[in-house]
Order: structure tokens, then sequence, then C-alpha cells
């Protein structure tokens, strides 16, 4: 099974995970022109949608009450040095997002409690934390979109920038193990974007016995599914990188553990 899901070059969906592909993790992203509408539907899963560049309005229905956010979104590029807005849907949500632009939008996806008491919420940029991970050739820009710390019953959103030449996701981690404190059990998916979008990156997603062992040439809005294993990504000069982490699993908990062979890079 290719863990690779290459990008639609033509219509509303950019790129989606196939149905049953994870246990715990869905995800699609979608462009909409000024004037379009995506209609969202939770059914029995919690949703964050992120709003990846443009301006939209989001209206509808949760269990909890109405939701109307009109005129949201001040970014025109994944690439710019902005958080973006987003919205945490619970299970049984219905929503109609409208485009006031041309819009690039992500819906993120897992298992959620129905009847609970988490309502919608619109998440603003100034209250997502933002910060730099690694030094050197191994630096990249982080901002937490979703993370453990922020309600939810178990989505995980984090996006990443990582500049041109850099390693991400490195030294290779993993986390797909259920012993914590030591490393949690989270399914993930990698949203990819690349600036000037005819570039590439390389990602590799490989285990501890090699039962998976993909390496990856990855285009501008393609999706990598990480199952379980490590998953560092490579950037190549005159290019930038952004991804969108989607994680879910049993445990709402992000724990990772690095893989020993590559351990030392750490003391660097």
């Amino acid at each position: 099974m290719s863990l690779l899901v290459k990008n639609n070059a033509r219509g509303q969906t950019m790129v989606k995970l196939p149905e049953g592909e994870l246990e715990y993790v869905g995800f699609a992203a979608y462009r909409l022109a000024l004037g379009e509408s995506l209609p969202v539907s939770a059914g029995d899963k919690e949703l964050c949608l992120v709003l990846l560049s443009g301006r939209v309005s989001i209206k509808g229905e949760a269990p909890q009450g109405s939701f109307d956010w009109d005129n949201i979104g001040d970014r025109r590029s994944v690439f710019e040095d902005k958080s973006p807005f987003a919205a945490y849907l619970p299970p049984g949500s219905q929503a109609l997002v409208t485009a006031l632009s041309d819009v690039q939008i992500g819906v993120c996806a897992a298992p959620g409690l129905a009847g609970g008491d988490l309502g919608p919420r619109l998440i603003e940029p100034a209250s997502m934390k933002r910060s730099v991970r690694g030094k050197g050739a191994n630096t990249r820009y982080v901002c937490d979109i979703l993370p453990d710390t922020a309600p939810a019953h178990s989505l995980l959103v984090v996006e990443v920038r990582t500049p041109s030449g850099h390693s991400s996701s490195y030294p290779p981690h993993k986390h797909d193990t259920d012993d914590l404190p030591h490393q949690s059990f989270l399914e993930e998916t990698y949203y990819h974007q690349i600036n000037p979008p005819q570039g590439f990156v390389f990602q590799r997603v490989y285990t501890d016995d090699r039962s998976i062992d993909q390496a990856m040439a990855v285009e501008n809005s393609d999706l990598v599914v990480v199952p379980k294993g490590y998953h560092p990504v490579s950037v190549p000069y005159g290019y930038e990188s952004y991804y969108l982490n989607v994680m879910a699993g049993p445990k709402r908990v992000w724990q990772f553990h690095n893989d020993p062979q590559h351990s030392w890079l750490m003391d660097l």
C-alpha cells in the first residue's frame, strides 16, 4: 500500500484521505473560488476546519447550539508568517463554509464523543502557540492549532513551516506504541504545500523492523499517511515546505520516541 496520496489538479477537492485508510484520522483539503460553498457534516466525528488561505464565513448548527462566524481569515498563503483561523466542530454538527475570496481549507477529523459538552468554537490566531524547534539546518517554525492542552476528544492539529535546505520531523521520531508516559499511539497525516509550488520535498516513513519503509517525493498538495513508524521530512535547496499535521489515537497525548540510531543528533 502506497502511503502517498496524490493531489487533484482540478475540482474542489485538492486531496482526500481514502475512507478507512486510518482508524482514527480523517483529512481532506479543498479549494473554493469566490462565492462557492462547502457543506460540512461531522457525523460521529469531531472536526477542526483550518483556513489555510483566504476569507470565509462559517454558519451552522451543533447539538449545543448554532454558530455564525462571518468574514474570518487574513492569510493569503500558508507561507505568510501568520497563524491561521480555525474552527472546532463537535460530533453532530452541520456547517456551510462560504468563500469570500479564493480559499483553501483543511478539514481534519477524528472520533468524537456524542452528547459531549464541547460546543463549536472559533479558534483565533492569537490563541495559538508559536514556537521554533531545532537549530541550524534542523530549524523549523511550529504553530499549535489544536494541541493536547486545548479541549477536544481525540483530535490534535499542528502546522509547520520548514526553510529551504532544512530537515523537519527530525531526528526521526515515532508515536505508534501505547506505552505512556514514554510513548503514545497516534496515527498521523501530513498535508504538504511547497513554495514555489513546482517544487517537491522528500519524506520517509519506516518502522524498526522495516515492515514499512517508503521514501516518497512529495509534491504540492500531496498527502502522506503515517499509520505508524518514523516519518522525517527533507526540504531541497530553493524551496520552502509547509505541512499540516493531523493526529489522533486512543489517548489524546503527544509523546514521541526518537529513533535510537539517530538520537545522537540531539547532542549536536
